[in-house]
């Protein structure tokens, strides 16, 4: 290099950035790691709100349902059992239509739609924060929508559609519409972890299994689905880093270097905080039915999802590499409440509890309370 008149101190320095930026495999210059503990950190925060706020709002929930005498749709075990199945159909599809088309076109067109689905999902959930910062020089007004099927006079009419809203409700769509709009133009990371956020406390609040065994039957085979595509082919990393829609919580780990600017992110993906979540969100409410005044169950395997998390960080960090999050949070969040149960003697309880009653034993019941009946006036006769 003498020999050609370049100054070998002044190379050396350029060689090193680009081997360290090779090395961290993003092409980007290493984060420091004040900035590193900052994003994970955060990250952390971000995936315990949803699990939190999204387990109490499920009990809300779905104590209105059955005031309300609403049919309760929860998860079935045919259902967990084919959701890895469905996952890996869906997560492979996007790997060949990202590999086969342009991603530009493709995430414009998920762009749109997680808009839309974006402001009905920031609305349910931060619709009573923002309805009660509406000044009161607005006009508090009802409307009422309604869509009717035409039904002879002599029969009440038949809805398509009957919707109450009031007028705060108008400023709370308008709010979140111009978030949701923020994130479609922009694609700014505090946009998507909001968009993501809502969509997390609502799988969370609405997204029930009925016992344990359905939960754990789903818990074990993304347990699975989650190894196989991240160590065994690179179809989820590819994925993750292609599609552009508030499905992951992101957060920049050269925030300090750059500010709002950064863009050097670490993520996590919303299944491994929504597919926990409703599982923790069962044993709230399981802690509910035992009315013990305490909700142990949860807590307990609300801090283990928590150890599970910074395992996961750890792991990769030492070793470098994307790690499925779901092998150390899928047996954290099952062992923990399996334990506790075992030393409180809470096993046959906690295997046995339902939300709601499955149709097959309802029915089983009443067909045996008919037997029984036909006996009964048997006898009589």
């Amino acid at each position: 290099m003498a020999d050609a008149g370049i100054d070998e101190p002044l190379v050396a320095p350029i060689l090193e950035n680009v081997t360290q930026a090779a090395v961290n495999g993003t092409g980007k210059p290493p984060s420091t790691p004040e900035g590193m503990a900052l994003a994970y950190a955060s990250l952390v925060v971000m995936a315990l709100i949803p699990i939190f706020c999204g387990s109490f709002r499920s009990v809300k929930h779905q104590q209105q349902q059955k005031a309300a005498g609403e049919k309760v749709d929860t998860m079935t075990s045919k259902d967990a059992a084919l959701f890895p199945l469905i996952a890996s159909c869906a997560l492979f599809g996007l790997y060949i239509v990202f590999t086969v088309f342009s991603k530009e076109y493709i995430n414009l067109l998920l762009s749109t739609y997680f808009f839309v689905l974006g402001i009905l999902a920031l609305s349910h959930v931060f619709g009573p924060i923002i309805s009660g910062l509406v000044p009161a020089s607005v006009p508090l007004e009802t409307y009422q929508l309604h869509l009717l099927r035409g039904a002879p006079s002599d029969q009440p009419p038949h809805y398509l559609l009957n919707y109450g809203f009031s007028s705060y409700d108008l400023v709370c769509l308008v709010v979140c519409a111009l978030l949701g709009l923020w994130y479609f133009i922009k694609k700014h990371w505090i946009a998507n972890n909001l968009l993501g956020l809502a969509f997390a406390i609502n799988g969370v609040e609405l997204l029930h299994i009925n016992n344990v065994q359905t939960g754990a039957l789903l818990l074990v085979g993304l347990f699975v689905y989650d190894i196989f595509w991240v160590f065994g082919t690179n179809v989820m990393v590819t994925v993750a880093k292609s599609f552009e829609a508030p499905i992951k919580l992101v957060f920049p780990q050269d925030l300090l270097e750059r500010g709002l600017d950064a863009d050097n992110f670490a993520m996590l993906g919303l299944g491994d905080i929504v597919i926990p979540g409703i599982f923790i969100a069962l044993l709230l409410r399981f802690d509910h039915s035992l009315n013990r005044g305490s909700n142990t169950y949860f807590k307990i395997t609300f801090f283990a999802y928590l150890l599970g998390l910074l395992m996961t960080i750890f792991v990769m960090h030492v070793f470098k590499h994307a790690q499925p999050a779901l092998l150390y949070l899928v047996p954290a969040c099952l062992l923990a409440p399996m334990a506790l149960a075992l030393a409180k003697g809470d096993i046959k309880a906690i295997l046995q509890y339902e939300d709601h009653p499955s149709t097959e034993e309802e029915g089983d019941s009443k067909s045996g309370a008919g037997d029984d009946e036909k006996k009964a006036s048997k006898k009589d006769k």
